[in-house]
């Protein structure tokens, strides 16, 4: 199978057109050039080539034209401008309509190469998020592709498809679990009530009201009978998310639902029933809770008939880049601009980054990077203090590795220099150097003679 990119050249410079040509086919690129704007129109579709250069400069159509009629038609075909010697002002331009980016004559065909792979991968990178989205999976948008993320999904398919009625999810705090919970009731239901409650939110009088419902003139202020989200949630999903939240005083009404799907509202006389699939999660280990005395020991093993552990990002670092992408396209669609990009040395910052705060930490930096620096290049010095750690940390190994070895270095001059009675020639040959090689070392390294 052939993996190479394709490219397509649209420029009139044909010596230009020529020397890219053997520049990327050394690269294992497949190169087509075409020296209008009409025929590169007709290239285009004709080959759908992997990437395309373009010329702002045309003999025959404006390349922003071009650049317009190629995004109507492939709007996820990866652009890059090439723009002559000041003329940056209509690349930012091209930029903003749609190009990935670009590069101005003259330029480094090494440079051109690396763009290249980079706008590629960007783009792969791109196409494995949308594979991932709309895959007929029924987990709903769990981006991600490592072995930690497969084990979750197969995890799910098994949990979802069973006949089991209650789930427990687990996993650190950020990690994703609402979203889990939707994936297994999209998994099970197709047309279903999915109810959602935040135990940790509910205040502790009105919780059971919440969950069970109330008759009339149950406790104070309840004025008119409610139904309780119970009630709502028959015939499909119940979240009960921060379950280790839940009063211990309600855990063995809890428990009961559980046992049987029998519950009473508040005030009410007799029983009624729902057919409800109960996902509860916690970032807390309930058997800790339950060691504690906090929770009750037979609610947790009910509870835990099923379970779905997810794992921390730190587990996964692999999806990152991934995860990265995903939220710069979404907070780019949100906020109505070009998606932001990342420096190398950025994106190894973020994938060695610990994400104590897990995908709710990652989302949040990219949402407040999009609104800060929409659609720009995201360089080490744009992102906050602790995600610079890494780079800072590296940064002073290298300094103090430098200065060991010129403090090696002053060490060996010095003591060759003593030897031979500071005289520069005869010092130099004890250290197989040169006079002049010499002489520069000890400029460099500051030492002075004795006399």
């Amino acid at each position: 199978m052939n993996n190479s990119i394709s490219v397509l050249v649209i420029d009139d410079e044909r010596n230009l057109v020529r020397s890219i040509g053997f520049s990327l086919r050394d690269e294992g690129m497949d190169v087509t050039g075409a020296y209008t704007g009409q025929e590169g129109l007709t290239q285009v579709k004709d080959l759908v080539p992997d990437v395309v250069l373009l010329d702002l400069g045309l003999p025959d159509i404006p390349g922003l034209e071009v650049l317009v009629k190629i995004k109507a038609q492939y709007p996820d075909l990866p652009v890059i401008m090439i723009s002559a010697h000041g003329d940056t002002r209509s690349a930012v331009k091209a930029v903003k309509m749609g190009a990935l980016d670009y590069i101005t004559k003259p330029f480094d065909l090494d440079e051109l190469v690396l763009l290249i792979r980079r706008c590629t991968e960007h783009v792969r990178t791109l196409r494995e998020i949308k594979y991932l989205r709309d895959k007929n999976t029924g987990t709903g948008p769990l981006v991600g592709n490592s072995k930690e993320m497969d084990m979750l999904r197969d995890a799910l398919k098994r949990v979802g498809n069973s006949s089991g009625k209650t789930v427990l999810v687990t996993g650190p705090s950020g990690t994703g679990k609402a979203l889990v919970a939707r994936a297994l009731h999209d998994i099970r239901f197709t047309d279903a009530p999915f109810i959602e409650v935040n135990c940790a939110t509910l205040p502790e009088q009105l919780i059971e009201a919440e969950l069970f419902g109330a008759e009339r003139g149950a406790y104070t202020g309840a004025n008119q009978k409610r139904s309780g989200l119970i009630d709502l949630a028959d015939g499909g999903t119940l979240f009960l998310d921060e379950i280790g939240e839940i009063p211990i005083t309600l855990q063995a009404k809890l428990l009961s639902f559980l046992e049987n799907r029998n519950y009473r509202p508040v005030g009410a006389g007799r029983e009624r029933q729902a057919d409800v699939f109960v996902v509860a999660a916690t970032n807390r280990t309930l058997k800790d809770e339950v060691d504690a005395g906090r929770f009750r020991s037979d609610l947790f093993f009910r509870l835990n008939v099923l379970p779905v552990e997810i794992p921390a990002l730190c587990e996964r670092d692999q999806d990152v880049l991934l995860l990265t992408a995903y939220f710069s396209e979404k907070y780019a669609k949100q906020e109505g601009c070009e998606p932001i990009k990342f420096s190398d040395r950025v994106q190894t910052l973020l994938s060695e980054y610990d994400w104590p705060g897990n995908i709710r930490e990652l989302k949040n930096l990219i949402e407040r990077l999009t609104i800060l620096h929409p659609g720009e290049m995201i360089e080490v010095d744009m992102i906050p203090p602790e995600y610079q750690t890494l780079d800072m940390a590296s940064h002073h190994t290298e300094s103090d590795y430098r200065e060991a070895v010129e403090d090696h270095e002053r060490t060996l001059i010095i003591t060759a220099l003593k030897d031979a009675g500071w005289r520069k020639g005869i010092a130099a040959e004890k250290l197989g150097i040169s006079r002049h090689a010499l002489k520069r070392r000890i400029q460099r390294l500051k030492l002075e003679d004795p006399e």
